[in-house]
């Protein structure tokens, strides 16, 4: 049964995610604040974490930064704000999905299922592609930059692979957002964007500097990985 941390300061907030989780199949842990959510973090090994950004003590970001140290597992924020830089510094920082408060349990559970599907490697892209220097094995879920590890989240890996899939295909956001989240699910151009530039950054710093190139007025392509 997988394990989902809910940490958010709202027990109203705790009770509807836990009640839906539970409903799908789920098993949870519940937090409420972020040393509450460090805490279960360490104790229950969670499967995916639901971080609400506004926690009194430590907020979310700063529970995903703690957690990134020593931890991929996926990792979902919430926030009472659709605040543009809350859903790019949460993503940036790594979180794989951003949802806004009001939100419907049923899309939630749906965005769980999707992330853990992409973390456990639901997709089939060949097991092993290379392009240029960079290469992607989905049966080990690892990528590297000539001998440099690059890690990144269920999401970043999922973009990758459909890009090394397809390395002549020019990819629209909507494209992107399918191979990344499956058919039916939307979010903003703006979460997309923020995944690509994660990519980037991950890549420059093993000294790869064109591993996505932006086709202006139609979306985005791999680069040359060199």
């Amino acid at each position: 049964m997988p394990k989902v941390l809910i940490a958010d300061d709202e027990p109203n907030i705790r009770e509807v995610i836990s009640f839906a989780l539970e409903r799908a199949g789920f098993g949870t842990a519940l937090a409420r604040n972020g040393s509450e959510a460090l805490q279960q973090f360490r104790k229950a090994t969670p499967d995916l974490i639901i971080l609400d950004v506004g926690m009194p003590e430590m907020d979310g970001l700063e529970v995903c930064r703690q957690v990134r140290k020593t931890s991929e597992v996926p990792i979902l924020f919430l926030s009472a704000r659709d605040e543009e830089i809350d859903r790019v510094l949460g993503l940036e920082i790594g979180g794989d999905d951003y949802v806004t408060k009001p939100f419907s349990a049923r899309e939630l559970v749906a965005r769980v299922n999707v992330i853990l599907k992409r973390a456990r490697g639901g997709a089939k892209p060949p097991a092993t592609m290379t392009h240029g220097r960079a290469r992607l094995d989905a049966a080990r879920h690892g990528v590297w930059f000539d001998e440099t590890v690059i890690t990144l989240t269920a999401m970043e890996f999922e973009i990758l692979a459909a890009f090394m899939a397809r390395p002549e295909l020019v990819f629209p956001r909507e494209q992107i957002m399918e191979a990344a989240y499956g058919a039916g699910t939307y979010v903003s151009d703006r979460t997309i964007d923020s995944h690509i530039r994660n990519l980037r950054a991950k890549f420059a710093e093993a000294g790869c500097t064109s591993i996505v190139e932006t086709v202006h007025g139609v979306g985005f392509r791999l680069g040359a990985a060199g």
